[in-house]
C-alpha cells in the first residue's frame, strides 16, 4: 500500500501501488477537496553502493557506508539517506540550506540542520558511526534517551534514532 497526498488540502489518499507496473501514470480525485492531480508510477531500486557526485565539475566516486531508514508517517513517505565517510548533517529539507544529508519532511519540529553522524572507515575497512544532536530545538534522541548538546554516541547498524516526530534506523552497508 502507498500514501500519497492532495497537493492542494494535503488530505492522505491511501492505494496499492502493486497492483500498478512501473511507469503507469494514474489520475487521482481527492475525496475531501475532488482536487485532480496525476502520479506516476515509479520503479523501486535499492540505493547504488557507489554514488557519482559532481562538485567542482570533476566526476568523483564516493563509497557510501551505510543508510537512515527513514520510518513513513504522518508527515512524510519511506526514504533511504545515503551516508559517507565523514559529516553527515541530517535535516529537514528546505532550499538553500546546508543539509547534506536532507529528509523531505513537513514535520515541524525537525531542524534543518539537527543532527550530524560522523562515520570513520577504519583500517579494517568497517565503518563506525557517530551520533551528536545540532543542537536542535526539540533535541535528538538515541533509544528513546535524549543526547546532550555536547554527548557524541556511538552508533551501530540497527540504531534507532529520533529527531522531532521522525524516526530513522541506521543500516550498514554490507
Amino acid at each position: 500500500m502507498k500514501r500519497i497526498r492532495c497537493p492542494k488540502c494535503d488530505e492522505p489518499i491511501v492505494f496499492d501501488d502493486s497492483r500498478y507496473q512501473a511507469g503507469s501514470s494514474l489520475v487521482f480525485e481527492c475525496p475531501e477537496c475532488h482536487k485532480q492531480f496525476r502520479l506516476r508510477i515509479g520503479q523501486r531500486a535499492n540505493p547504488p553502493a557507489m554514488v557519482d557526485t559532481d562538485d567542482s565539475h570533476e566526476s568523483e566516486e564516493r563509497e557510501v557506508a551505510g543508510w537512515l531508514i527513514v520510518i513513513e508517517n504522518a508527515f512524510h513517505f519511506r526514504q533511504e539517506i545515503p551516508l559517507y565517510e565523514g559529516a553527515n548533517t541530517i535535516g529537514r529539507f528546505v532550499r538553500g540550506t546546508k543539509t547534506s544529508s536532507p529528509i523531505k519532511t513537513v514535520d515541524p519540529s525537525v531542524d534543518t540542520t539537527h543532527c550530524r553522524i560522523f562515520v570513520k572507515k577504519e583500517t579494517e575497512g568497517r565503518f563506525t558511526f557517530v551520533l551528536s544532536d545540532g543542537p536542535s530545538g526539540t533535541g535528538t534522541f538515541l533509544m528513546n534517551e535524549l543526547l546532550g548538546e555536547r554527548d557524541r554516541v556511538n552508533i551501530e547498524d540497527g540504531s534507532v534514532i529520533t529527531i522531532g516526530a521522525t524516526t530513522m534506523i541506521l543500516r550498514e552497508h554490507d
